[in-house]
């Protein structure tokens, strides 16, 4: 009879009582949460989106967030990167975002980095995870993580807004197509600056999150080879099915 593996570290009293309703979801349960605890997550850009999706992944009870944000805190940072205040204008925003995180989930190991994703940075920063959540930006940032996502294997949740929009995929290297085979390039008319309203972020956000758990925890069925598009100005969803590119020279045969 085969033994059962106990956890190197189990989940203790009060963190059962913390997450004890999450535990009451079917396919989660104690063991779920056991999963969630001994996972580390990378989210890159800790703002509007990447701030709603490190809290509730604090929430959740993942045990270990590597996070990747440059700059200071601005004010227009305020309307949407929900894990700034207003007394930190000014202030390192990765300073704020661990306080704010550990003020949730005192539990939490962190690993704290004030850059953003480039090509240097992005293998040693995957490195350390076992999941990407990609809510950067700028397309350099993210075919950086993408590429190091299949290069590592390891699987990672796309989710980007723009203005009332927002779509959300999630990459299983070597089974769905990688962010490359969907945007194979960085699209010239992609600004750095663009609308946003803050609710558009964290709607996309928490179901980053949710992809997020249901990968890790082993439940559901994530948006593996589909494309969720939303429109929030007419609250429209759609989602289509995407395949691999044999040419992609990320996950394709052209990368062979």
């Amino acid at each position: 009879m085969t033994e059962p593996i106990i956890p190197v570290n189990p989940l203790t009293d009060e963190e059962k009582a913390v997450f004890e309703w999450q535990m009451w979801i079917p396919d989660l349960g104690q063991q779920g949460q056991q999963r969630l605890k001994d996972a580390s997550v990378m989210i890159s850009r800790v703002g509007g989106v990447g701030s709603v999706v490190a809290y509730e992944l604090a929430a959740a009870g993942v045990g270990k967030l590597v996070l990747a944000h440059a700059g200071n805190v601005k004010p227009s940072d305020l309307n949407r990167q929900l894990l700034m205040t207003h007394d930190w204008i000014g202030k390192p925003r990765i300073e704020s975002i661990r306080r704010r995180l550990l003020d949730l989930n005192p539990r939490l190991e962190i690993i704290s980095v004030a850059e953003n994703v480039n090509e240097e940075n992005a293998a040693s920063l995957v490195d350390q995870c076992d999941l990407i959540v990609d809510c950067a930006p700028l397309f350099p940032e993210r075919f950086a993580m993408n590429r190091q996502a299949v290069l590592q294997n390891k699987p990672l949740v796309e989710c980007a807004m723009y203005e009332m929009e927002a779509h959300i995929t999630t990459v299983i290297p070597g089974t769905s197509p990688c962010l490359q085979c969907i945007f194979p390039k960085d699209p010239p008319t992609w600004k750095r600056q663009f609308p946003v309203l803050g609710a558009v972020s964290g709607t996309v956000a928490c179901m980053g999150a949710v992809e997020a758990v249901k990968v890790l925890a082993g439940l559901g069925d994530p948006l593996s080879g589909r494309l969720l598009r939303m429109d929030l100005r007419r609250m429209t969803f759609h989602t289509m099915n995407v395949s691999r590119r044999e040419d992609c020279p990320v996950c394709g045969k052209a990368a062979d």
